[in-house]
């Protein structure tokens, strides 16, 4: 084998990744606009479902305030994660001025399809909308037993997944009672 058999398509592959390569960069440049434009629709939806009620949101730190038309406080929405059987899952929380959970949301994980993935139902979500006022513990999950206030079914064969979604609830609404349970929710 001489040198120039093994330049030539050694360069061919070179030239061929280059070209790829400003081909991937040319389209991200062209696409991340709109990208981030979907991203950030996608999260204004996701605060209204999260916050029924509200009309428009305000960035606050950490989380953000859900408005009403005339410009009232009518709850809180806070993002949070935790370590998930796949990885991290990624919920947010809305929390009414009252101190009740209006609505979970799954954000993102890496959870079993057909097991923990079915932590997006609407079924398991609702389980969620209770008081938070009394849950100084936060809330917990309990197997084979009717839950009571400040407690949830956990999915069958997906513990892991039921207790990380609870957990990810469990730091909204600690941050919730840290930022307004002093002022009396507003």
């Amino acid at each position: 084998m001489n040198l120039k058999e093994v330049i030539k398509p050694a360069a061919i592959l070179f030239v061929i990744c280059v070209a790829v390569s400003a081909a991937l960069a040319g389209t991200n440049l062209l696409t991340k606009d709109s990208i981030a434009l979907a991203a950030a629709k996608k999260a204004e939806e996701s605060r209204l479902v999260a916050l029924p009620g509200a009309e428009a949101f305000e960035e606050r730190e950490g989380h953000y305030a859900g408005l009403d038309s005339a410009g009232q406080a009518v709850g809180y929405v806070f993002e949070t994660e935790a370590k998930g059987y796949g990885g991290t899952i990624k919920v947010m929380t809305g929390i009414s001025t009252e101190g009740g959970i209006t609505g979970v949301i799954v954000l993102s994980h890496s959870e079993t399809p057909g097991l923990g993935a079915n932590a997006e139902k609407e079924s398991f979500r609702d389980q969620y909308q209770q008081p938070v006022e009394n849950n100084v513990g936060g809330i917990q999950v309990v197997k084979f037993q009717a839950p009571k206030e400040g407690e949830i079914q956990a999915m069958t064969g997906a513990t892991i997944t039921s207790s990380a979604v609870t957990n990810a609830v469990n730091q909204a609404i600690e941050a919730y009672q840290n930022a307004y349970a002093s002022e009396g929710g507003a």
